[in-house]
């Protein structure tokens, strides 16, 4: 709660930081987004490596969370810099060191956490906590659109919302250590075994669903820049707005989530998810039809239905899809993989906005999650089609 929070009054406000105080351009704001996943690629095996080497995960994971927080205070002092522009880039250069830290404390608390939860409580554990997490995010982003309604352009506020960002990521350290953690020797043998094992290229179904899942996240990423430009730029959108944006979206996620649980438990996760895929290829499209703020938020209010089974159904089709045996690594090149789309797309977003305008980008980002929903539609059949051949022999 204490990290939602945090990242709450910092993440979500750093393109309209950037574009009102620090006059960022197109490009920059693109960076934004594609900056930490960029770092993530690039640090995400060495980060395995490193944690894989401690025998005690927690304080590692901690001392990365308190620096990754740490940042916080130096975009604080950013608007004393010279000029606009070594501001701007300033800000980005703080944007990508902080994805260090946090790659590593990323990595490390999945570990953590998968270790503290018994198998058995885990799926109503991680769907009660979706469900809490997204609670605590709404309100403080209410609250943060409440009270900074008419300080779009105040530098002070900006200020006082990342000190206050980084008081919560001093109160998420403190809770990391306070959690209890069973300390592992890790023999070198073993630690020979949890490098790259390129087998998990031979099995099919894990590979289409691969490229299934990375057509539809570029699909999906190449389009963050461009919402953040449309609506701050474009529609005017100021911190208020931003917030009830968030707001929307976290609502209808908090009260789908059951809803995408059920479905999938009745279906499965990829029957259920092709339909998810689906609805998520609207949204671009919708988006650019108004420059109304409140046609706006409630096209951000619904999109946070999709947004929900999406993150909800993505892993677990991950999950199972990844080879038993050789999960891991199924894991690991899927999270690698899909860094580099998350720096790719989108930049390829901020382009084709250079190139072809807002609308036929936005519209290009709707028919790549549309061919998405397809691939996945594609590996669903396939994966029916195998297990029917299994039955007859």
């Amino acid at each position: 709660m204490a990290s939602t929070i945090a990242l709450n009054f910092s993440n979500n406000f750093f393109p309209v930081f950037a574009i009102t105080i620090l006059g960022a351009t197109n490009y920059q704001v693109g960076l934004i987004s594609s900056l930490p996943p960029l770092v993530a690629l690039l640090m995400t095996i060495p980060a395995a490596i490193l944690l894989n080497r401690a025998s005690a995960q927690k304080k590692l994971v901690a001392m990365s969370a308190l620096l990754a927080r740490l940042m916080f205070l130096l975009i604080v002092f950013v608007v004393y810099l010279p000029s606009d522009s070594f501001q701007s880039w300033a800000f980005l250069g703080i944007i990508a060191f902080i994805s260090v830290p946090n790659t590593i404390a990323n990595v490390g608390w999945q570990t953590l956490i998968s270790g503290m939860i018994d198998e058995s409580r885990r799926g109503q554990f991680f769907s009660d906590r979706n469900r809490l997490l997204t609670l605590v995010g709404l309100i403080s982003t209410l609250c943060i659109g409440i009270f900074m309604k008419d300080a779009t352009e105040s530098i002070i506020a900006y200020q006082i919302l990342f000190v206050l960002a980084f008081g919560f990521g001093l109160l998420e350290v403190f809770y990391l250590l306070k959690q209890k953690e069973d300390v592992v020797e890790t023999s070198d043998e073993q630690i020979k075994k949890k490098s790259m094992d390129w087998s998990i290229f031979k099995h099919s179904s894990y590979v289409w669903f691969l490229a299934a899942a990375l057509l539809f996240n570029f699909g999906w990423q190449m389009a963050w820049g461009l919402f953040n430009i449309y609506n701050i730029r474009i529609a005017g959108a100021t911190i208020f707005w931003i917030s009830m944006f968030a707001v929307g979206s976290m609502l209808m996620q908090f009260l789908t989530f059951p809803l995408w649980k059920k479905w999938a438990d009745k279906y499965s996760n990829m029957q259920v998810f092709i339909w998810t895929a689906i609805g998520m290829s609207t949204t671009p499209f919708l988006t650019v039809l108004s420059t109304n703020l409140y046609y706006l938020t409630l096209i951000q209010t619904t999109s946070g239905f999709f947004v929900s089974g999406t993150v909800l159904l993505l892993f677990n089709l991950l999950l199972e899809q990844s080879p038993e045996r050789y999960r891991t690594y199924g894991i690991t090149t899927y999270n690698v993989l899909l860094a580099f789309v998350a720096f790719v797309a989108p930049q390829i977003g901020i382009w084709l906005l250079d190139v072809i305008g807002m609308n036929m980008s936005m519209y290009i980002s709707s028919g790549l999650r549309l061919l998405g929903a397809g691939a996945f539609l594609y590996v669903f059949l396939l994966n029916k089609n195998s297990i029917k051949k299994e039955k007859q022999t």
